[in-house]
């Protein structure tokens, strides 16, 4: 199990929840739908059958036992999905044709040239490499941000450090064939300041502290913040065939539904299925006529199709019976209500948290509305945590009426 404070939990390093272990695997690509099903598959053997997608686009696995985890591991490190050592995230569709460069093979090259030099920077230490297209990271948080861009003709990658598209400290650009090394020198700054991560590091030295990079030209690579696009529906690939983008209710799905989904999509000529951030899928490579098709079947089977769907504004964890910290039963109270949670509280881009316990696991951040499992019911906090000191107290079976009595509407977030 992972015990280093502040560790991550990952796929021969799990964590230990309230219901079991939870192994967590980024995909170093595209998963074929044969491995993605074998995934599935041991994920039920060796876990309770429920698998997420996180809001980074990781795969989580939970339920796992000390004596199943390492069955569980290698059964997966033998299918060679999963991407081991630093985290090096990046875009889900490098085969889009707004891409300028093949994100998902610069990512592979950087994880094996952080491997060789054996650079271990503190727990959560992450890299973002976007290739420009139009499924973009700039929402995702790394300490080193990588995105290819043009000017005059010539395609580099603007670097970044500690943040997302719009916090990042930019530093300049680099050539794209410099990216190795560039990044293992940051990377090796970085350990060397012990458990900091880069935002650490520019409070108490400011860019400075990146500032003998090699390979950096300083005047240039500073990109601002792009418009989000919709994940959920098809996207256009360069051969002509479709990325269908289809959500996970909650995050969540169980293992049978999973395979049923491979499935069919398989069944629609999908080559890949990748995770994505904001708890989705996409399943690569459909012929544009079997896009409508596929979409049908996959809302058929629970999954999210349609981008006003409430179920992706809430995020719920497993709560009770499943984890043992649990009060409330999270999801299920998330599927009830999540039409009339949508009405009062999701706004824009504000969000419905609904934790098991005051620990707040899956969203800890704020939110719009979040309602905390305890002792004494359900704790209800607008535009705070789980932590957050409840204002009331209501009993889970009044939920819905509580919540139908609501005359004005909070805030925006």
């Amino acid at each position: 199990m992972s015990q280093r404070r502040g560790a991550c939990p990952a796929l021969f390093t799990p964590m230990q929840t309230g219901d079991g272990l939870l192994a967590r695997i980024l995909p170093a690509e595209g998963i074929t739908p044969a491995a993605f099903a074998a995934f599935c598959a041991a994920a039920r053997r060796h876990g309770n059958g429920t698998i997420e997608v996180s809001a980074r686009g990781s795969l989580q696995v939970r339920g796992l036992t000390v004596a199943s985890a390492p069955r569980f591991a290698d059964e997966v490190a033998a299918l060679g999905i999963a991407a081991l050592g630093v985290p090096v995230l990046s875009d889900p569709l490098p085969d889009n044709p707004a891409a300028l460069i093949d994100a998902a093979a610069l990512a592979a090259n950087l994880r094996a040239a952080i491997a060789d030099a054996n650079i271990v920077p503190a727990p959560k230490v992450c890299v973002v490499v976007d290739g420009g297209g139009t499924l973009h990271l700039d929402a995702l948080s790394a300490d080193i941000r990588l995105r290819a861009y043009s000017l005059n003709g010539e395609t580099r990658l603007a670097i970044a450090f500690g943040g997302d598209a719009s916090t990042a400290a930019p530093l300049g650009s680099i050539p794209v064939e410099a990216a190795a090394d560039v990044v293992a020198e940051a990377l090796r700054i970085i350990a060397a300041h012990g458990d900091a991560r880069a935002m650490d590091i520019l409070r108490a030295e400011g860019l400075g502290a990146f500032r003998k990079l090699p390979h950096v030209q300083p005047d240039r690579g500073r990109l601002g913040p792009r418009t989000q696009v919709e994940i959920i529906g098809a996207h256009a690939l360069r051969d002509g065939r479709r990325a269908l983008g289809v959500g996970l209710g909650f995050g969540h799905a169980e293992v049978e539904t999973l395979i049923a989904l491979t499935e069919s999509a398989s069944a629609h000529g999908a080559r890949a299925v990748r995770p994505a951030s904001g708890r989705a899928l996409l399943l690569v490579g459909i012929a544009e006529q079997d896009a409508t098709a596929l979409a049908r079947e996959t809302a058929r089977l629970g999954f999210v199709t349609r981008a006003d769907d409430p179920r992706r504004r809430i995020v719920a964890c497993p709560g009770a019976p499943a984890c043992a910290s649990g009060f409330i039963a999270a999801r299920k109270l998330a599927l009830e209500f999540a039409d009339l949670l949508s009405s009062h509280f999701l706004h824009g881009d504000n969000l419905v948290h609904i934790s098991g316990c005051a620990k707040g696991c899956a969203h800890p951040q704020p939110a719009a509305l979040t309602i905390i499992g305890s002792e004494r019911g359900c704790g209800i906090v607008e535009h705070g945590t789980a932590r957050t000191t409840p204002h009331t107290y209501v009993d889970p079976r009044q939920l819905a009426a509580h919540f139908a009595q609501q005359s004005v509407e909070p805030a925006h977030g």
